[in-house]
């Protein structure tokens, strides 16, 4: 069986970024955006985001017009009162963006997750998806 190989390289500052950002040890919400250089072919660090209030911050940081990587960590309290701080790997792919940029994004998805080395993994095809409710059936679990 053939491995397949992504359409794009990751940036080795950004591969550094998200091996600090799965070990962090802060209590706040954060989030790394990561985009598709297209003249290199290269997965670059578009954005970090730390101290988000909430989730609409989270999403109007991100194009609604063009897909995104996009990492998070992010404070759940739960009713019992403990405090957990669960990491997600977000794929952002709006509807209408050109088809060779999805394309890009899609044929690294797959590579991305493995250098994210995460379980929680998403599509969101409409941002207007992330929101409390979002947070709560998806990272509560």
């Amino acid at each position: 069986m053939l491995a397949s190989l992504p359409l794009c390289t990751i940036n080795p500052e950004l591969k550094e970024k998200l091996r600090k950002f799965r070990f962090r040890r802060a209590t706040n919400n954060a989030a790394i955006l990561m985009k598709v250089n297209q003249q290199a072919s290269e997965i670059i660090l578009e954005e970090e985001l730390e101290d988000l209030e909430d989730i609409d911050e989270l999403r109007d940081s991100i194009p609604d017009t063009q897909p995104r990587y996009v990492l998070i960590s992010w404070r759940i309290s739960h009713p019992d009162g403990r405090i957990s701080y669960p990491m997600a790997f977000i794929f952002t792919t709006p509807r209408d963006c050109q088809p060779q940029l999805q394309m890009m994004y899609a044929g690294s998805y797959t590579h991305m997750i493995k250098e994210c080395n995460l379980t929680k993994v998403f599509q969101v095809r409409d941002l207007e998806e992330l929101d409390d409710d979002w947070i709560q059936n998806n990272l509560v679990r």
